[in-house]
């Protein structure tokens, strides 16, 4: 593949398509810009490309979902999505999965794993670059893109980086959001953005962990690790009741500082500060039936033993400990009981934030975004593709979905 030259200083390069992030839609988008015969360059900070890939998915990498629709996806433009998501399908990048010889199973819900490891995914990816003619630069830092037109009023863009100046006919911007800066995530991409006039939905953590107010963390956090099925729901905005918030069915976590999970994770993505969590703790089940029946026994013991049957011992443990600081086994007492165990609410202090947010919600706004093939309203040339876009999917393959067809929208046009 060629290099960028460095004679007698930087050298100026020209090619046709910069994609700006070797990530997962970044990779995806050079390599279909790159069949079409476009002269591709991408960049990325990193040492090596797709290092969010790698950890994805407990490293096995959850690559899809099978259940893959516009509902699944959070975004100030909830219909967005949904033409590249049409445009491009899980089944399309199973066939190419499948090309590549990686052997992958369902989980659960639709979620699609590498039987090995997430490593065959950037090595597939690698490959698919390579044949498609995408010189890939590693350790290469962007300092600035700007704007520039030839005699005939073309847009061309400057690319300054440090190894040279380059400059091409389109830019795709695929530098991801805040989420895990360890691995190198930064706000490169909405800075450039708001550089060409764009706007930005305001970024925030999404699929994280919760942190308990100090209160709750007393009554709660001690039971660290205990684990046990719920349906989570975030509380909705009282002044837009037009959004339907989603319940979410899966495990709940209660960690060292609050709670985990998947159903509390994908609740996350949703939740707002000062606003509550709600848990169904024994969903579809009446707890205390058996405690109404004539001539039965009603005291803590026999809550506890209704509890077991629904929760983990521990937990249940810590509930009847609650009912029994104002104990009432009547049919009242028992009625407040059953609800507060179908309706735990519970206002987080916060999240864990971008430290352990999987995914950035917000970014690029989509008003100014065409949804057929992620072009800016505003550049001609200039394309936001996966995670720095206001689009975000719901935990298990969702996001890694959306970074594809994103991708496949801007690499077939760019």
């Amino acid at each position: 593949m060629p290099r960028i030259r460095e004679v007698n200083g930087p050298a100026t390069r020209k090619v046709d398509v910069v994609v700006l992030g070797a990530g997962a839609a970044g990779m995806m988008a050079a390599l279909e810009a790159g069949r079409r015969s476009r002269r591709v360059l991408l960049l990325d900070h990193n040492e090596r490309p797709g290092r969010k890939i790698l950890i994805s998915g407990g490293g096995r990498c959850n690559f899809t979902n099978i259940h893959t629709r516009a509902e699944s996806f959070l975004s100030a433009n909830p219909q967005f999505a949904r033409s590249a998501l049409a445009r491009y399908t899980p089944l399309e990048f199973i066939a190419m999965v499948e090309r590549h010889g990686i052997a992958y199973h369902e989980k659960t819900l639709g979620q699609l794993f590498c039987d090995g490891s997430a490593q065959q995914i950037v090595t597939m990816l690698e490959r698919e670059c390579g044949i498609a003619g995408v010189e890939l630069r590693c350790g290469v830092r962007v300092s600035d893109v700007r704007l520039q037109s030839t005699d005939g009023g073309v847009p061309r863009f400057v690319v300054q980086t440090s190894v040279g100046e380059v400059r091409c006919d389109a830019v795709i911007v695929a530098t991801g959001g805040l989420s895990i800066p360890k691995m190198g995530a930064t706000g490169f991409g909405y800075e450039l953005a708001r550089q060409f006039g764009h706007g930005v939905v305001e970024p925030r953590a999404a699929l994280v962990p919760l942190v308990f107010a100090p209160e709750d963390c007393r009554r709660w956090c001690d039971l660290t690790g205990v684990s046990t099925e719920v349906i989570a729901c975030a509380e909705s905005d009282p002044k837009d009741r037009r959004r339907r918030v989603p319940a979410f069915r899966e495990k709940l976590l209660i960690t060292h500082r609050g709670l985990s999970g998947p159903a509390v994770l994908q609740a996350s993505s949703y939740w707002r500060p000062g606003r509550e969590v709600q848990f169904d703790l024994a969903p579809e089940r009446e707890v205390f039936a058996g405690l109404r029946v004539k001539n039965a026994r009603r005291d803590a013991a026999a809550a506890l033993n209704a509890l077991r049957d629904v929760m983990p011992a521990r937990m249940a443990e810590r509930w009847v400990q609650i009912a029994t600081e104002n104990p009432d086994w009547t049919n009242a007492g028992l009625d407040r009981l059953e609800r507060a165990i179908h309706e735990w609410g519970v206002r987080p202090d916060g999240t864990e934030g971008f430290a352990k947010a999987e995914v950035t919600a917000g970014g690029v706004d989509t008003r100014e975004l065409d949804a057929r093939t992620m072009e800016s309203r505003r550049v001609t040339g200039l394309y936001f593709i996966g995670e720095v876009v206001d689009v975000t999917g719901w935990l298990g393959g969702y996001n890694f979905q959306w970074a594809w067809a994103s991708a496949v929208s801007a690499g077939r046009v760019a």
